[in-house]
């Protein structure tokens, strides 16, 4: 069985994709909340098959981390990012990244990435720029979705977030709609994971 270290400091998104790749693609995963809590997991619970380090998680310092991580794993080491642009992806792959995952991969596409990359493939997708969000993207949602979307990170409810802002649920339904479709998500659960990486939540 494949083992995965899998790093993201934002625990909706990193339980979201550790379940996954467990319980749909048969991999061992296990889970670190930072860069040296990455390194000491790995330095204790190692080799591993596959690393899987998000760019914007306390300790990376941009690529650093992922230099600090090839250096010491012994393994094919990846970037996993919602918004970084195609400049950083080339960058991590000159630094020795095995890949470059955008998290607007569907969870099928991801599973088919690592698989590429377990085997010693690189992996890039040609089109993650024209699907991934942008700052402007970012700048009209109102402050209310903003609001619904700090929440929805949080993994509440509809109804616990209509009772939170004071709202009818019907409403709330729409703002999560409204702020997924101006984010490019597919989901909540995606829409908390593209807010998280860009500052929102």
């Amino acid at each position: 069985m494949n083992k995965i270290l899998l790093a993201d400091d934002h625990d909706l998104v990193r339980d979201t994709i550790a379940f996954f790749l467990t319980s749909n693609a048969g991999f061992r995963v296990e889970q670190a909340g930072s860069l040296d809590e990455a390194l000491k997991i790995n330095a204790e619970r190692g080799p591993f098959n596959l690393i899987l380090l998000d760019y914007t998680m306390p300790g990376m310092g941009a690529l650093s981390g992922l230099t600090r991580m090839c250096a010491l794993s012994g393994c094919p080491v990846a970037i996993l990012s919602g918004t970084a642009p195609p400049d950083i992806a080339r960058r991590a792959l000159r630094a020795g990244a095995a890949g470059f995952l955008p998290k607007t991969l569907d969870p099928q596409a991801l599973v088919t990435a690592i698989r590429k990359m377990l085997i010693g493939e690189t992996f890039l997708p040609e089109n993650f720029l024209a699907e991934a969000p942008t700052a402007a993207n970012a700048a009209s949602l109102t402050p209310r979705e903003q609001e619904v979307l700090r929440r929805v990170a949080e993994g509440k409810l509809n109804k616990e977030i209509a009772r939170d802002l004071e709202i009818q649920e019907v409403t709330v339904k729409l703002h999560v709609k409204t702020l997924s479709r101006k984010l490019r998500a597919r989901n909540r659960t995606h829409a908390a994971m593209l807010g998280r990486d860009m500052g929102l939540v």
